[in-house]
Parts: C-alpha cells; structure tokens; sequence
C-alpha cells in the first residue's frame, strides 16, 4: 500500500508537469484518494463489474445487494453456486437477460480457467488480460478495464469508452461536446504512464461539472 501511494504522488507530480490543466485541477482537488480493492478476485470483480454496466452506480449497487441477499452466510457467493442460479433468479434480483448469461459465463470461466485467480492475473499484462476475458459473454474492453484499475491497481490505463472519463475530459479541456475515443491521444497520451491516475481525476471533473 505505502509503494502504491508512493506511485500516486509521483503521478501527481508527473501529470501535473505534463499538462498544465490537469495540473491546475490536481492543486484544486487534492491527493488521489484512488484505492483498489486488492484483495478481490477477479471472478468477483467480473461480476460486480458486469452489475455496472450501463447503470448508475447507485441501481447497480441495489442490484447486487438482492444478489448478495439470496446467500446470506457468506460474503460473496461461490462461482459454482452462480452458475447453477437459475435465470428467472437473477431477473427478480434486477439483472437483465444479457447480464444474467454474462454473469453465468464468468462464473464458468472461473471454474475452466478461462478466468484467472488473482496470484495469475497479478502476473499477466494489461493487454493479456483484455485480450483473454473479452472473450467472455458480455465482457467488453470498458468492463475489463474497469477491473484493471479498480481490482488489478494497474496505473496506465485510460478508458475512452467511459462517459465520465469522456465528461470529465469535455470539462477540462474546453470543448463543446464529448470528445470522441480516437481523440484522446491528442489529449492525454502525454499522460502516460499514469493515465488511469488521469482517468480518476476525469471522474472528479465530470461529478464536479455535473
């Protein structure tokens, strides 16, 4: 933890001297409070990830409590136990048809290795990871990215199919409408190798300007 947050300063350092407007947004927000979960594993991390598809945070949440509620006795349920949920299960929980057949794929490829344990995906590299689990149903770049950053702490990774990210780079560079993803080199390939640093701070901006 004190060698992440250690990378977090020079981040902040680093991406401030390479862009003079994040740089201003960095003095005015403060410290990156970006903290990943780094005792997850990623079948479970899919998982959730999946729930946040295309939902605001908050309904994505509710969704996964009535989840966790139907396996009271333990803190995250077994991928053998979602592979046997039944469908119509997942639909009173909240999760639509499409999320359902990802979430039962996860959890397959958690049992078949199709999905790596934390101590292997800790060893594998970002584009690896992407190129391997985007071949589960329903998992896209954007989901796997989403468990790159928040799971896996990995610092350079921008996610341009983001809508906040996309926000929060409208916001701070001035334009008139989102920018679009093969646009973002012009903007924060300089930001590299701590992009995702950048991405954190992008967030802030979109919640800020909302």
């Amino acid at each position: 933890m004190d060698a992440f947050n250690k990378k977090l300063r020079q981040a902040e350092k680093y991406l401030s001297a390479a862009c003079p407007k994040l740089g201003a947004w960095i003095s005015e927000q403060g410290r990156c409070q970006w903290e990943p979960v780094w005792a997850r594993e990623p079948f479970e991390s899919l998982v959730r990830a999946v729930a946040h598809q295309q939902l605001h945070g908050k309904a994505a949440e509710s969704i996964l409590r009535r989840l966790l509620e139907r396996f009271p006795d333990q803190a995250f349920p077994t991928a053998l136990q979602l592979s046997r949920m039944r469908v119509p299960s997942y639909r009173k929980c909240g999760f639509s048809l499409a999320k359902t057949e990802a979430i039962r794929d996860v959890a397959r490829g958690a049992m078949d290795g199709r999905v790596p344990n934390r101590a292997l995906a800790d060893k594998m590299t970002d584009k690896a990871l992407v190129e391997s689990l985007t071949e589960l149903k329903g998992i896209g770049k954007w989901t796997v990215e989403m468990f790159l950053i928040f799971t896996l702490g990995r610092m350079d990774i921008m996610p341009v199919d983001d809508f906040g990210v996309r926000a929060g780079l409208m916001h701070l560079v001035g334009l008139e409408r989102l920018p679009k993803k093969a646009e973002f080199a012009i903007w924060t390939d300089d930001w590299q190798p701590y992009r995702s640093v950048g991405a954190w701070y992008l967030w802030r901006m979109a919640d800020a300007r909302k």
